[in-house]
């Protein structure tokens, strides 16, 4: 199987090498990676481009935001399976995309992988700040506001095809409205491997304690829109991450 990659990025100059050597790093050998930069203005583009003969596809233009630029990723890749790399963002280790891969060739009916990660300070010592175990998924965990988390989820390109792309109406929790769409809508069949994949920086944009209050009011839409008890779902949904922070 190939597995597409694909990390967006606007003013990373800070993280974005890290990131890209994460995926680099990775033990799997069949990976297509796709880096699509906003027109970053702060040095990005020119540590993007000292790894250009490792990455497959990289574009630098202005979009209309994060999930825009996703989206554009989306629209290049030619793997069989498709996930996120967030360029504040690294594996936990080298050999996530091959057990991810493993557990798609010994389950056949799986439209899509998910796992375990932990949010770590925005500094050399990464010190764990909050721990994000996904447990196995229940349909109905999604009305109160249970959702995997979104880098680590891969899915068959040929679901996502089916699908379709991030919605662009939803500027800053548009991830929960694209998991809701294949979870709770269309049901697909998702498998949960107790692995950690993911180390997330805090400070990014679904981290930041500034946009708190529009991320809830975001929140509140996409599951109205679904058609769920979003009072319910946004305040549980919160709550349990608070208990995370706890843990």
């Amino acid at each position: 199987m190939k597995v597409s990659i694909i990390t967006v990025c606007y003013n990373r100059k800070a993280t974005i090498a890290q990131s890209i050597q994460s995926v680099l790093n990775q033990d799997y050998p069949n990976i297509e990676y796709i880096v699509i930069d906003g027109n970053s203005s702060d040095g990005t583009q020119s540590i993007i481009e000292s790894y250009s003969d490792k990455i497959t596809y990289y574009i630098s233009e202005p979009d209309k935001g994060m999930y825009d630029a996703i989206n554009k990723g989306l629209q290049s890749a030619t793997g069989d399976i498709i996930g996120l790399m967030h360029s504040d963002d690294i594996f936990y280790d080298s050999t996530v995309i091959s057990k991810i891969v493993n557990v798609f060739n010994n389950t056949p009916e799986a439209d899509a992988v998910y796992g375990d990660g932990i949010y770590v300070t925005n500094d050399d010592k990464e010190k764990i700040v909050r721990n994000r175990i996904g447990g196995q998924f229940d349909f109905s965990k999604l009305k109160s506001g249970w959702l995997p988390l979104h880098p680590t989820v891969y899915i068959k390109r040929a679901i996502i095809e089916k699908y379709g792309n991030y919605n662009l109406d939803f500027k800053i929790a548009s991830d929960t409205e694209f998991l809701l769409r294949y979870l709770f809508k269309h049901k697909i069949n998702i498998v949960y491997l107790k692995e950690y994949f993911v180390k997330m920086r805090m400070g990014g944009l679904s981290t930041d304690h500034k946009r708190f209050i529009q991320v809830l009011k975001e929140d509140y839409k996409i599951y109205k829109y679904h058609n769920l008890s979003a009072f319910q779902a946004v305040f549980l949904k919160k709550f349990s991450a608070l208990s995370q922070y706890l843990k």
